[in-house]
């Protein structure tokens, strides 16, 4: 006995031990999940869009305790009913009575706990469809009427998908009500089975016939709410109730619904009659006119009617989804221009073009990072994307096109990564740099309108800092108070020899750390207990994060889907991340989905995860934009009559501001949105057919073409491209983005000729909150059959095969450097199609870049291949084009002629042998000692003295090859 009292003891020391061990972790857990929406709480309403958050919790919460309460009473209720209505004196056969007896002690426990289980599974489920529900409650109508119902489309926006949603809940809880009554009831003897009988206990039948009624009459609406969703199915044809659908699926839905409703009444009956037979045959009535009504006669319809006589019966169907997909995607209004194009080049064609030749690009933004970074990063705590950005400003009274990039942070970059340097010192990158898209220096580098550090040039003053970038840390800590000497490095170099400048952050950037308590919540939201016992951090400090343009508008507008490519621009005397946002649905009545992250995959963007993927509506409905310093947040209200965007203005009120409020400099830096230009394009490809007939037979179908320039075992679409140009049609050049069309066919019938050309008016204007009104136009240009223009594809095989072009390319390639292609543009100039593509040049040094050398052209079929863009097509076109192009000033390399003695005076070996073969190869080795003296001057200025050795090396090595030459003649 007091062996056993001893034993028991200490169990029961160590119990409240246990319990309050556990107490412990719950209240810790439970203040890390405060920790995390604290700070939540703290970004939000720093940035001015708590409303959106709030919003977000209380729609949830609401839903969540109404899918909780309407799954959990409904179930409690049907075990109680089964329970309590169950027959006392029941006789169990012997294995019900064993799980009686299992299940008996937990009864209470499963009575309760079931239904709480069940509703928090749906409770969950529910709060997950608060866009749903929000949007029906705040709905807004379109404007427009299907064509086979004459409901307004925001019928199928916001009530349809809002009713199927409601029907498809109701559905389950009235399933699960049914499956736990008829368990409750068979396991205490309601429902029993001996033999071949089965009795039925009248409470047990009253309440499984209701509950069956209930289900069915659910079913009844659910199917004939069918009848609308045929309008958004697809089928082999169309998007959209085609024929057959209209012929026997639309009625057959409604049969079938008032069918089901009709059993539903005979269950009813049941359960006071307490005959089964009727429901039962209404049950196999149902699903024998589900078989019949509801698939073998509509395939009959379409097999023996529709198939033999298809083009004829579905024309009025198929121009329902043309005008509808057309609308749907914003390109109802493309203005289609036939476009004869020639394919001679005569002299002077571009005479009429001088606009848009002068403005034609020959810096590729995908190829001139590394030589950005090489002469523009400075220090290695600095980069620059993989990719730049176009835009355009005006220089001299004239839009110049130009490539532009934020010099950002780089923390991998530093060789002593400390918690301070990481986040209280290194907290921002500096300026923007800019080069003319259409110029080069003499040795093939960018020509810069703005770089250097501290920044200067053509853009005049503006905030340099960038605190909000797509690279910038995770977080920073900045803000110290008035007087405290600053510690987050600004730049390198400074006045006096200093080698930093320092400065301190004074704007409203990120939540504050004004206390101990914010400093906790942030230590646990960032895993780092630096945050909390850190000198640095005093009650002036902010913490900055979440500062990528895309997630901070993501975060602010979780309804908009946004485009893959924000980029910065100088307005108003700040740096801005332009981010232009979208509107989408899947729900729009006769409009074919297009998969969003394959039709914006191409060369330049990899597919891109959405929540909604295949969509069928699409606007450009906000214009968003970042400051790099503070970053705020400024939501543009773009397409105005847009109802989705009206409903989620009532949704979120006053989170988007009016087109009014932007200024004039803002505008004129907005531009027509690359991933909507990608879909618009797919959309085209198929539906510039407006003729059913047409249609139906597929004998204009259209593609993009493979980008020429992408690896033949990893093919890509051509990206399309920002130019400033001159459409026919337009008065005068306006920043466009354009796409070219090949046609849509595959194996040998497939040909990469030119069958379309469409290009999107970018250019917004510049007036204070007043759109331009040709801005979005889109113009398609449709080539004659009976004339070949060739692809881009074509193209491309042209200039690789070209004996002369490729001898030159093979001189290029020689010793340490490879030849680059860069993008291949086309231009509707001179009456026919104009090809452009700059090559680069690029040793294989750590420290080397690519330098623009050559410009190929291509007209028809002539092609030409020079040192500069104006050169080229002055040859291309018989000696004069008509035309300068933007790199007019680039000096020529001049080669004294045979014997003839330098300017200086002193001696040099004649470069010109008079054998062609030879003198390719002069001119090679020069460019090629040329390109390893600007190595060189890179190396140096890096302080990369193993590159400039090698550089140097290579500079020895061609002018030791080029004597050797020389010599021999």
């Amino acid at each position: 006995m007091t062996t056993s009292s001893a034993g028991s003891a200490p169990r029961r020391s160590r119990a409240p031990l246990a319990i309050t061990a556990a107490i412990i972790a719950g209240l810790v857990i439970l203040f890390f999940i405060f920790a995390g929406l604290y700070a939540d709480v703290l970004w939000f309403d720093q940035l001015g869009f708590l409303s959106v958050l709030t919003t977000q919790w209380i729609a949830s919460a609401v839903l969540f305790v109404i899918g909780f309460l309407g799954m959990a009473v409904p179930v409690w209720v049907s075990i109680q009913l089964a329970y309590r209505l169950r027959p006392v004196y029941a006789k169990l056969n012997s294995q019900v009575d064993r799980y009686q007896q299992v299940i008996e002690p937990l009864r209470r426990l499963a009575m309760y706990g079931i239904p709480a289980l069940l509703g928090l599974f749906a409770g969950v489920a529910a709060a997950t469809h608060w866009q749903t529900i929000l949007m029906w409650l705040n709905r807004t109508e379109a404007g427009t009427t299907d064509p086979q119902f004459g409901f307004d489309v925001s019928f199928y926006l916001f009530d349809l998908p809002f009713y199927q949603s409601l029907l498809a809940f109701s559905s389950a809880v009235v399933l699960i009500s049914a499956l736990v009554a008829l368990a409750t009831s068979y396991l205490y003897g309601a429902i029993r089975v001996t033999g071949r009988e089965v009795f039925v206990a009248k409470a047990a039948r009253v309440q499984i016939a209701i509950t069956a009624a209930v289900y069915l009459l659910l079913q009844g609406v659910s199917i004939w709410l069918d009848q609308y969703s045929t309008l958004t199915q697809s089928n082999d044809l169309i998007t959209g109730a085609g024929y057959t659908d209209v012929s026997a699926t639309i009625p057959g839905r409604a049969i079938l619904a008032g069918i089901a409703v009709f059993v539903a009444i005979l269950f009813i009956v049941t359960a006071f009659i307490g005959r089964w037979r009727l429901p039962v045959i209404g049950t196999a009535l149902l699903i024998v006119s589900s078989l019949l009504i509801g698939s073998l006669y509509p395939w009959v319809v379409q097999r023996f009617q529709v198939d033999p006589s298809a083009k004829t019966l579905e024309a009025p169907y198929i121009q329902r989804n043309i005008d509808l997909t057309r609308d749907a995607y914003g390109v109802a209004d493309v203005e289609e221009i036939p476009y004869t194009a020639t394919t001679e080049a005569t002299p002077g064609a571009l005479r009429e073009d001088a606009e848009t030749t002068a403005n034609i690009r020959i810096l590729d933004p995908a190829l001139v990072s590394d030589a950005f970074a090489q002469l523009e990063q400075f220090k290695q705590y600095y980069q620059f994307p993989s990719k730049l950005d176009v835009d355009r400003y005006t220089i001299d009274g004239k839009s110049q096109d130009t490539v532009v990039s934020v010099r950002d942070l780089n923390l991998n970059g530093l060789s002593s990564e400390t918690w301070v340097n990481s986040s209280v010192v290194y907290t921002h990158g500096y300026g923007v740099v800019a080069a003319y898209g259409n110029q080069r220096s003499a040795d093939g580098q960018p020509v810069f309108l703005e770089n250097g550090i501290p920044t200067s040039g053509a853009l005049g003053e503006f905030e340099p800092r960038v605190y909000f970038g797509e690279t910038s840390p995770t977080y920073s800590i900045v803000g110290a108070p008035e007087g405290t000497d600053p510690i987050e490095l600004d730049y390198p170099s400074g006045e006096d020899g200093a080698q930093q400048t320092y400065t301190t952050f004074t704007g409203d950037g990120g939540p504050s750390l004004n206390g101990p308590f914010n400093k906790l919540i942030y230590a646990l939201k960032f895993q780092s207990e630096q945050i909390f016992l850190a000198n640095a951090v005093n009650d002036e400090s902010q913490i900055l994060y979440d500062r990528d343009p895309i997630t901070r508008v993501q975060k602010v507008a979780p309804y908009l889907t946004l485009d893959s490519d924000p980029y910065p621009t100088v307005v108003d005397g700040r740096i801005k991340w332009v981010v232009d946002a979208y509107t989408t649905s899947a729900s729009y009545p006769y409009s074919t989905a297009v998969s969003l992250s394959d039709a914006i995959a191409d060369t330049e963007t990899p597919e891109q995860p959405f929540a909604l993927d295949n969509i069928n509506y699409m606007r450009n409905s906000v214009k968003a934009t970042v400051d790099a310093y503070d970053g705020s947040v400024t939501l543009y209200a773009w397409d105005e009559e847009d109802p989705l965007l009206q409903t989620w203005q009532k949704i979120f009120p006053s989170t988007v501001e009016p087109m009014s409020e932007m200024t004039g400099d803002m505008m004129s830096h907005v531009r027509y949105p690359a991933d909507m230009f990608k879909v618009q394009r797919a959309v085209l490809g198929k539906y510039h057919v407006t003729d059913p007939g047409s249609f139906y037979s597929e004998d204009d179908a259209w593609t993009t073409p493979n980008d020429p320039v992408s690896p033949s075992t990893n093919t890509t679409l051509q990206p399309p491209y920002y130019l400033t140009m001159q459409m026919p049609g337009q008065d005068a050049p306006s920043y466009s983005l354009y796409s070219t069309f090949i046609p849509n066919a595959s194996g040998e019938t497939s040909r990469n000729v030119l069958t379309g050309y469409l290009a999107a008016d970018a250019d917004a204007g510049a007036t204070d909150g007043e759109r331009a009104e040709g801005y979005g136009k889109l113009r398609l240009l449709t080539l004659p059959n009976d004339i070949t223009v060739p692809g881009p594809g074509q193209v491309q095989a042209k200039f690789n095969g070209d004996p002369t072009i490729s001898a030159e390319l093979n001189l290029l390639k020689q010793g340490q450097s490879s030849v680059l292609n860069g993008n291949l543009l086309t231009l509707p100039v001179g009456g026919g199609l104009l090809y452009v593509q700059p090559v680069y040049v690029q040793s294989t040094g750590e420290t080397s870049y690519p330098l623009l050398q050559k410009v190929l052209v291509a007209f028809g079929d002539q092609i030409a291949f020079e040192d500069t863009l104006d050169n080229a097509l002055n040859v291309l076109f018989g000696g004069e084009s008509g035309a300068n192009a933007g790199d007019t000033d680039v000096p020529a390399v001049e080669t004294p002629a045979p014997g003839e003695a330098p300017v200086d005076g002193g001696t040099a070996p004649s470069t010109t042998t008079g054998d062609p073969a030879t003198d390719a190869q002069i001119r090679s080795l020069l460019a090629e000692a040329k390109l390893a003296v600007t190595e060189k001057q890179a190396a140096l200025t890096s302080g990369d003295f193993s590159a400039y050795g090698v550089a140097d090396k290579k500079l020895n090595d061609a002018v030791a090859e080029l004597l050797v030459l020389l010599d021999q003649q």
